[in-house]
């Protein structure tokens, strides 16, 4: 990463803070608890005395406790893929049913998740997932395992869906809501994965022929999983990864947003997954790409309050559009060039 001066943030005086700023407290409220606080200590406790809706206060405050950092990839470009994701809602029930046939999966029991800065503390944030055959760990079951060993997983269902697509999309998504037949709406988060890497289905279908480029968000996707269902199973399988859910409690919150990493609520267009690798979690990052499909730029202070198996590298953004229909679609069609400066206080860039 590169020290910058304010004036090389494109949109940065222009951009409203106040609208970020719920979102940078609740990047506080996480930090609260990790061993990294005393370096976000003095920005947070003052943030907590300002007003909330002062632009020039906040401003100035961000620029007076944050210096920014521009990212950069291996080679020095400054580049990089920002995606958009989004809080799906499904179609469920507890109980298996000729229409809710597949399953959503909780945490199997024989899932062995090794941190493995505790071996080695320069592997931070790296973690190896299997299971034990006899007295060694070996790879967990791919998706297809799984898929084939269905029975196997019958008492870690927590829910069956109506919808394969869907579901495939909710683990791409980490979080969702599920509506049972009685109207009740719950919730479900991100888990665990049984640590196979993640492989775009969209580039699979792209390098078959099936799609063109263009052709290739997730609304494409799910267009033609409607119209080659005896082929989606196939499809699916082409990614080893899978994603396990826990459910979540509603405390009555239906309007906040789903837990990221960090362990609070994302904010509708202002939180971002990052890699923990290169950008630490519940830091203020200033994103410049371009809104999705469309030149018109995007220029905005968000929070790296999240992460994804997808989200590799320090020049990489996934975007949080929100829940729903509208925000599926801007989140399926973002694939965009941007660049980031992540804002941080003295002292976390010489450790």
């Amino acid at each position: 990463m590169q020290l910058a001066l304010w004036s090389d943030l494109p949109g940065w005086s222009e951009d409203d803070p106040v609208a970020a700023w719920p979102a940078f407290l609740q990047s506080c409220r996480g930090l609260v608890s990790k061993p990294q606080w005393a370096l976000w200590r003095t920005a947070c406790e003052e943030a907590n005395g300002l007003p909330v809706n002062d632009s020039g206060v906040l401003r100035r405050f961000f620029e007076s406790r944050f210096a920014p950092y521009l990212l950069t990839n291996p080679d020095g470009t400054t580049n990089g893929l920002v995606t958009g994701y989004y809080e799906p809602l499904l179609r469920g029930s507890r109980n298996r049913t000729e229409t809710f046939a597949q399953p959503l999966l909780g945490v199997p029991p024989d899932l062995l998740t090794i941190d493995l800065a505790d071996v080695l503390p320069d592997l931070k944030n790296m973690r190896l997932r299997g299971r034990l055959q006899g007295n060694k760990v070996v790879p967990y079951y791919s998706r297809a395992d799984i898929i084939r060993r269905e029975k196997g997983f019958a008492e870690r269902v927590l829910f069956w869906v109506d919808d394969a697509i869907e579901l495939f999309f909710l683990q791409v998504q980490g979080s969702g809501r599920i509506k049972l037949p009685d109207g009740k709406v719950l919730r479900v988060g991100y888990a665990d994965q049984n640590g196979h890497p993640y492989q775009s289905i969209g580039r699979v279908l792209i390098e078959r022929g099936d799609l063109k480029p263009e052709q290739a968000s997730m609304q494409g996707i799910q267009a033609w999983a409607r119209a080659n269902p005896e082929k989606l199973d196939e499809l699916l399988n082409a990614n080893p990864s899978y994603v396990f859910f826990r459910e979540l409690p509603n405390n009555g919150k239906v309007d906040a947003g789903p837990i990221g990493a960090l362990g609070v609520p994302l904010t509708k267009e202002r939180s971002i997954a990052v890699d923990p690798a290169s950008v630490p979690l519940g830091a203020p990052v200033f994103l410049v790409t371009t809104r999705p499909n469309s030149p018109l730029p995007l220029r905005r202070l968000v929070l790296a309050q999240d992460t994804g198996g997808a989200i590799r590298g320090a020049v990489r953004a996934d975007f949080f559009w929100g829940f729903g229909a509208e925000a599926g679609t801007q989140a399926g069609r973002m694939k965009q060039q941007g660049k980031m400066w992540v804002l941080l206080p003295p002292g976390v860039v010489s450790r």
